[in-house]
């Protein structure tokens, strides 16, 4: 892989067991597959815009969508198989130009009728860095609230998402999955 789609384990470091997540979602599988990858979407379940043009080895970023523009992760597409499967690399901006702080992102989907079973792997964690844990705790509330948006055409009730302390006292971020939290 070029430099930047290096990540950890290239870097022959120690990393966390891979996250994989499930999620089985009454929309076909084109649906699911534009809801990951047009902005406004992701706006709408993540509360940040995936900005791409979805193409192997170009840029992507993870921007705010609370108007401020702040990227919050950034990374570059390694593969893409629409709409099947989608790999693509994850840092923080500051540790972007770090290969041992990359991580890997893989959508995988499988049509079910009219329904879609996604699969989410997030690989080549830092072991018990804050990026490992927020990870750990943001992609359920995304995925459930991408399934629910999906499924109704409304996201879920942020009012009841607890607040960043109240999950993790020492985080910088909420966890993902509502509106206004960062991943």
């Amino acid at each position: 892989m070029p430099e930047a789609e290096t990540t950890r384990s290239d870097t022959g470091q120690q990393s966390a067991p891979d996250f994989v997540y499930a999620i089985f979602i009454r929309a076909d599988i084109d649906t699911v597959w534009n809801a990951l990858t047009d902005g406004e979407l992701t706006r709408r379940y993540w509360g940040h815009t995936n900005d791409s043009s979805w193409q192997a080895g170009v840029p992507w970023e993870h921007v705010r969508s609370d108007g401020d523009g702040k990227v919050d992760i950034r990374g570059r597409v390694v593969a893409m198989d629409p709409p099947r499967r989608m790999v693509w690399s994850w840092a923080s901006p500051a540790d972007y130009d770090r290969p041992e702080k990359r991580s890997l992102v893989t959508y995988e989907l499988i049509a079910l009728g009219p329904d879609t079973k996604l699969t989410v792997t997030h690989s080549d964690l830092e072991p018990g860095s804050k990026m490992d844990k927020g990870v750990r705790e943001g992609w359920p509330g995304v995925l459930s609230n991408l399934k629910t948006l999906l499924e109704t055409g409304e996201v879920l009730r942020e009012e009841q998402w607890p607040a960043p302390d109240q999950v993790d006292p020492d985080a910088a971020h909420p966890p993902a999955g509502g509106h206004d939290q960062a991943s």
